[in-house]
């Protein structure tokens, strides 16, 4: 085990403590792999060796859990990824002895499991602090895996107090109150903090309130990248007592520098230099939250690039754009699966699309596969309009024929379903929900278009006539969404208040909106949640996404 050595004061020159004093924080905003111990601690050291090629720091920050990455779930229940956590945090302390690095990772102490961040300094593991403020909503399960901490921890360093915490005790007052009593200037806040909209305005706020009430500054790092339905966007920052006084990195990229600290007359340290990059607006965000996911689902599971499905819908170009964004046009391929009730213009508007990104794109016939299945299946005698295997089985085979090329190319396929048909169920089992990853499964279909239209304000990429056509599956003659829908304006209202907000009926229908319509939409979203749990995984962008965030019972007889 790592020798850990009694707290310490590092390089305390306490005979410096009247003057004016400089503290400079190296931070690194990498994208750490869940699980990947050995290619963390490389990341590390190329991060470290980066900032110390520039600057030299004097002490250097990581994000929570880097060695193994976050969220590792049920990884922590190994204990041999304890060995190689054990055996990083030994090889990072002897290979930079002159510099302290704050790093997260998991340990097991007399028996509990702890998110813990050490700092590491002259080969040894100097202070450790264990994470006392558990998240346990929403994505986040910790007390299914760690016990909580309970004291500070604070040291020096050029005479300047320090204090550690982790993520989650920011949003509480304990562990800063800890640090102010313990008498921090300046608390170093590990993160692995996923995004959301508006995010990053909570998050300032709640850092620029402790920093007000307690006197003090906060560094904030967090990391970047997709796991699974995650994307943690970065946005590091530092925050000071003066409002105006605060440094931001850039989101959704990797980023290693220095936040640069002076001791003002007061003894408060201030922000040497400001960086107050524009932050995104939100469709920028969203459309980068997007991206990044993608790109790292892909790309973290070896997957040579991605296929989609093209309709000549809005769906379907919107993810196509995603796609393209994430990988690059050479690694994106649609295909187009028309049959009789398929309108030309749709070809049209599918094959203009992949044009304008430089993508490759195929058409491939089904009427001769659906022929052979409506004489197998001796389906000539449905008449009840209500009778959907006709409709289900146009997109079954579509799902088998793209199944079927990811298997030959070894390229992921995409679904393109969004998050009002996921919450009603308006997709086809095994067919247009047959895929490895949902990229629009959080984004509501209002949203769908107001991204399509912010796209082409910058470059017209996705063809006008597909953003102004009334939204269509195609599957049978004159075909429109809103034929079983309302308007999307109204379902999206609807599935807000129901599956964001846990809403009731009553409580629903009291702003305004028909109340036998919350009542349908409701049941639709509560039948179907049997399809969402076989559905691919997708990007997390708003405060309650499905699955992981969700957890609704598949079998369940509750009523309002």
């Amino acid at each position: 085990m790592l020798e850990f050595s009694k707290i310490e004061e590092l390089k305390d020159i306490s005979a410096l403590k009247n003057k004016k004093l400089d503290l400079s924080v190296g931070v690194v905003q990498e994208n750490p792999i869940v699980g990947d111990v050995a290619g963390n601690l490389e990341l590390a050291t190329k991060s470290i060796d980066s900032l110390l090629s520039k600057r030299h720091p004097d002490i250097i920050l990581f994000s929570e859990m880097f060695l193994t990455g976050y969220p590792p779930e049920d990884l922590l229940l190994r204990g041999d990824l304890y060995k190689k956590v054990e055996e990083s945090l030994k090889s990072l302390a002897t290979k930079y002895p002159q510099v302290p690095i704050v790093i997260g990772y998991p340990r097991i102490v007399d028996g509990n499991t702890y998110n813990c961040a050490g700092v590491l300094h002259e080969g040894k593991l100097v202070h450790e602090y264990k994470k006392q403020e558990l998240p346990n909503y929403k994505v986040f399960d910790e007390k299914r895996y760690f016990s909580e901490g309970s004291d500070p921890c604070t040291f020096s360093i050029k005479g300047i107090k320090l204090s550690i915490t982790i993520c989650e005790d920011i949003w509480h007052k304990k562990a800063v109150k800890q640090a102010k009593e313990e008498g921090a200037k300046l608390i170093l806040n590990l993160n692995a903090s996923p995004f959301h909209l508006n995010k990053i305005k909570e998050r300032k706020e709640i850092l620029y309130d402790h920093c007000k009430e307690n006197n003090l500054s906060i560094v904030y790092v967090n990391q970047v990248g997709g796991q699974d339905e995650l994307v943690f966007d970065g946005n590091s920052m530092a925050v000071t007592p003066d409002e105006r006084n605060w440094t931001l990195l850039n989101g959704f990229k990797t980023q290693v520098d220095c936040f640069d600290f002076t001791m003002n007359d007061k003894g408060d340290l201030e922000l040497a230099e400001t960086n107050q990059p524009t932050i995104d607006d939100e469709k920028e965000s969203l459309l980068n939250a997007l991206v990044l996911g993608t790109k790292d689902y892909v790309e973290k599971n070896n997957f040579n690039g991605a296929i989609i499905g093209s309709s000549g819908g809005i769906d379907s170009a919107l993810t196509a754009v995603i796609a393209t964004k994430a990988l690059g046009p050479e690694r994106v391929k649609t295909f187009m699966m028309p049959f009789k009730f398929t309108a030309d213009i749709s070809q049209e508007d599918a094959s203009s699309l992949a044009l304008n990104l430089g993508i490759e794109h195929k058409e491939i016939r089904i009427h001769e596969i659906f022929e052979s299945f409506d004489e197998t299946l001796d389906l000539q005698n449905i008449v009840d309009p209500s009778d959907k295997t006709k409709e289900n089985l146009q997109s079954r085979i579509r799902g088998v024929i793209l199944m079927a090329i990811s298997n030959k190319i070894g390229s992921l396929v995409l679904t393109t379903g969004n998050k009002s048909e996921t919450a009603v169920g308006y997709s086809t089992l095994y067919g247009d929900t047959a895929g490895g990853f949902a990229v629009l499964k959080d984004v509501p279909k209002t949203l769908v278009y107001e991204l399509a239209k912010y796209i082409n304000s910058i470059k017209e990429i996705i063809p006008q006539r597909i953003i102004d056509r009334p939204p269509s599956a195609e599957l049978a003659p004159n075909q429109k969404d809103s034929d079983s829908l309302p308007d999307y304006e109204v379902l999206d209202q609807i599935i807000e208040e129901y599956v964001e907000k846990d809403m009731s009926i009553d409580e629903i229908s009291k702003k305004g909106l028909n109340k036998k319509e919350v009542e349908r939409i409701i049941k639709l979203i509560d039948r179907n949640e049997y399809k969402r749990r076989q559905g691919p995984p997708g990007v997390r962008i708003t405060n309650r996404g499905f699955g992981k965030d969700r957890r609704y019972p598949i079998t369940n007889k509750f009523s309002q």
